[in-house]
């Protein structure tokens, strides 16, 4: 599993963006933009960009500010910027997506996003919507409400206490390692990630992988899911634009799938009228590293196909 390029590709925000691509084999039907999660990397989606170019789809996947191997001046491992961190990390997307469109002129563009990413997908499709033929929104939560609110308390008190923009304290505890604990009969605090042992294993494995973000950057991807959970903000997207909502009966980030539901429900009453969404059984939050990853990639496939159709 590997991607058939790697290079690095200069955003206007000053980032330099470590980009991978797969290239179709045999005649191109669409392009593939992968947005990816939080304390992860782009190259971690070289099995699903494997199984998508043999199906005749390009895939271009980045590592986002303070993200993998992708540098900026204002963006360290685990933060996104100094300040404004959501709106350039929402600019690196613009890039990338500038780029297919002078690399694959004639192709659409099916925007993905898996949790953080998922985030990030909808922040860009929120402004520019017109620009993608489809979306993936995947393993998301836009329904923290008065919880996301409580987090950005938490975060203003961090920064004051802890007077610089260091690893996050308390936000671990309350996400990553309360989700850890929350799986039964739980080996590593990572399983809530994947009934598979041996995906999670390469992720504790990988340095690039389970870092605690900043203070500023977890206050930038709560804000980003908030945003998303704004009906307001939705008011310039396309009606008509195909989007897919996915997540896990049994993840904990999307309140075990509760959060797939309420997305596609508000979604739907908004008047976005190609629209699907499922939430699959005993599924924890990383479907394309999951057991029933190759059901998954097969019914995301067979929807990219419906929309490509459409």
């Amino acid at each position: 599993m590997s991607f058939s390029q790697q290079r690095v590709v200069r955003s206007p925000t000053g980032a330099d963006l470590n980009l991978f691509v797969k290239l179709a084999d045999g005649r191109p039907r669409a392009v593939i933009q992968i947005n990816h999660g939080l304390a992860e990397h782009a190259a971690r989606y070289a099995r699903f960009a494997d199984f998508l170019g043999e199906r005749g789809f390009h895939v271009y996947a980045h590592d986002h500010r303070g993200h993998g191997a992708t540098k900026a001046p204002d963006a360290p491992l685990g933060r996104f910027a100094d300040k404004d961190g959501p709106a350039k990390v929402i600019a690196d997307v613009d890039a990338i997506h500038d780029l297919i469109a002078n690399e694959q002129p004639n192709l659409p563009v099916i925007l993905f996003g898996h949790s953080m990413g998922a985030s990030v997908a909808l922040n860009f499709l929120l402004r520019h919507s017109a620009r993608v033929h489809a979306a993936a929104i995947w393993n998301g939560n836009f329904s923290a409400g008065l919880l996301g609110q409580v987090a950005l308390g938490i975060l203003a008190w961090e920064r004051f206490r802890l007077g610089s923009d260091v690893p996050s304290r308390i936000l671990p505890r309350l996400t990553f390692q309360a989700w850890g604990k929350a799986v039964p009969n739980h080996r590593t605090l990572f399983d809530w990630l994947s009934r598979d042992e041996a995906e999670v294993a390469k992720y504790i494995a990988d340095p690039l992988c389970g870092w605690d973000a900043s203070v500023s950057m977890w206050r930038d991807v709560v804000g980003m899911a908030l945003n998303g959970g704004k009906d307001a903000g939705f008011a310039g997207m396309r009606r008509d634009l195909p989007v897919g909502i996915v997540g896990g009966e049994k993840d904990p980030a999307s309140d075990y799938g509760k959060a797939i539901g309420h997305l596609a429900k508000r979604m739907r009453a908004m008047g976005f009228s190609n629209l699907v969404s499922k939430v699959y059984a005993d599924t924890r939050h990383e479907s394309l590293n999951e057991v029933n990853r190759d059901v998954i990639m097969a019914d995301f496939a067979a929807w990219a196909d419906g929309v490509l159709k459409s």
